[in-house]
């Protein structure tokens, strides 16, 4: 079996991190956000007392 040359280990290095990256930036773009409704969630505001 032949040896590859350091200069071919660098080029294989290099393709799998750009692989892996473009891989990375897709899941991140490719997700959509889901909506959160307003009207489900009302936040209550409770008024305190300070008795100082």
């Amino acid at each position: 079996m032949p040896q590859m040359a350091p200069i071919l280990w660098l080029n294989l290095t290099i393709m799998f991190l750009i692989t892996f990256v473009v891989f990375i930036i897709m899941n991140y773009y490719i997700s959509v956000p889901e909506k959160i409704d307003s009207g489900s969630e009302l936040i209550s505001v409770k008024e305190k007392l300070w008795s100082w």
